[in-house]
Order: C-alpha cells, then sequence, then structure tokens
C-alpha cells in the first residue's frame, strides 16, 4: 500500500456534518497529550499532514486523510485539555455521531502513553471498543522516553492488562525514532487485507 499519496480530505466539527462510510476505515483515537499528530505524521512520513501543537487538545474535529482509496480517520482527543461545557458536549455528540454511522471500521489505533497506566478515559474508550467488537490495536506512544528497566517494568504491565489482551496487537511506538511504525503499517495492511 502506498502510504506516501496521503491527502487531507476534510474536518468535520458536528455530527451532522459526518459523511455516510463509503469504504473501509482505518481510525486513530487517544487522549489528547499523548501524541497523536506526531505519530500520524510519521505513520505516513509527513512533516505536517496532522497538525502538532505544543497545547494539549488542537484536535478538535473529525479529521479525514485518504490513501490509496482508504480512509484514515483521526478523531479529536480526549480527557486532558480544558473546555467549556459546550465544547465537551459537542466533542461528546461528535463521537457519538461517528461510531453510530454504519461504518467499515477495519482496525482502530488506540493509542496510550507507554509511560503511565491508562486513564479513566483511556479505560473507557478501550471498553468503549470491546463492547462494541470494533477491531482495535493498541500502540503505546513515546517508548523512545523510557529508560530500559523502566520500558520492562511497563510492558510487563500492559501485558498483563485485562482490557489489552483484546486487541488485535499491541505495539510500543515512538514518533520520534520512528520505532514500531513499520510493524503498525504491516498491521493496517492486514486489516484491510481481511
Amino acid at each position: 500500500m502506498n502510504l506516501n499519496d496521503v491527502k487531507f480530505t476534510a474536518a468535520y466539527g458536528t455530527a451532522g456534518q459526518l459523511p455516510a462510510s463509503n469504504g473501509p476505515e482505518i481510525v486513530f483515537s487517544g487522549k489528547s497529550n499523548v501524541g497523536k499528530s506526531s505519530l500520524i505524521n510519521r505513520f505516513f512520513n509527513r512533516r505536517a499532514l496532522a497538525r502538532v501543537s505544543a497545547v494539549p487538545g488542537k484536535t478538535t474535529t473529525v479529521n479525514y486523510f485518504t490513501a490509496a482509496g482508504v480512509s484514515f480517520v483521526d478523531l479529536p482527543g480526549y480527557g486532558y485539555a480544558k473546555r467549556s461545557k459546550a465544547e465537551i458536549l459537542r466533542w461528546s455528540e461528535l463521537m457519538e455521531g461517528y461510531f453510530a454511522g454504519e461504518r467499515e471500521i477495519c482496525l482502530l489505533v488506540q493509542l496510550l502513553d507507554m509511560r503511565h497506566k491508562p486513564t479513566a478515559d483511556d479505560r473507557t474508550m478501550l471498553r468503549f471498543l470491546i463492547e462494541k467488537n470494533i477491531p482495535f490495536a493498541v500502540a503505546l506512544t513515546k517508548c523512545d522516553k523510557l529508560k530500559k528497566t523502566e520500558r520492562e517494568a511497563q510492558r510487563a504491565f500492559f501485558a498483563a492488562d485485562a482490557d489489552l489482551c483484546h486487541a488485535k496487537a499491541v505495539i510500543e511506538t515512538s514518533a520520534e525514532t520512528g520505532e514500531g511504525l513499520e510493524a503498525l503499517r504491516d498491521l493496517v495492511e492486514k486489516a484491510l487485507a481481511g
């Protein structure tokens, strides 16, 4: 699959704007400061495809990218950025609208920061995916930030996690070094091949 010919397609801020699914979708999800935009840029080998910001929570829309006839969907981050009640409600309706649609989700890549235990919001998302039977893999981000012993301890923690045993794979990744990105691309290709 040629991921180099990726194009930004559209951004949707409300559930009513979301298009119907018209083919396979690969989805990226994670909390606001997990490094989702950086990982997406590294995944496609592009510097500024997804906006990276020093302020967590910049992605507030459902963003669509297209490559090789496949829709790649960047969901807005959750759980960290300070938002008004109206903004939180809009986000909630947007997410419900996305998942309520008849979507051909081949794989959802759930990002978790390898340095920390999953947050309550991460747990909610993981359990939602399990309950709805949405195929997902976990990308443990920022693995390069851990020392060897810390990394081994975190690897053991995630390996024993009951929610993560439902994942198709758990991959240690770094947007900085590119570690794990080839394995993630291979997993996406397998998911699309069915």
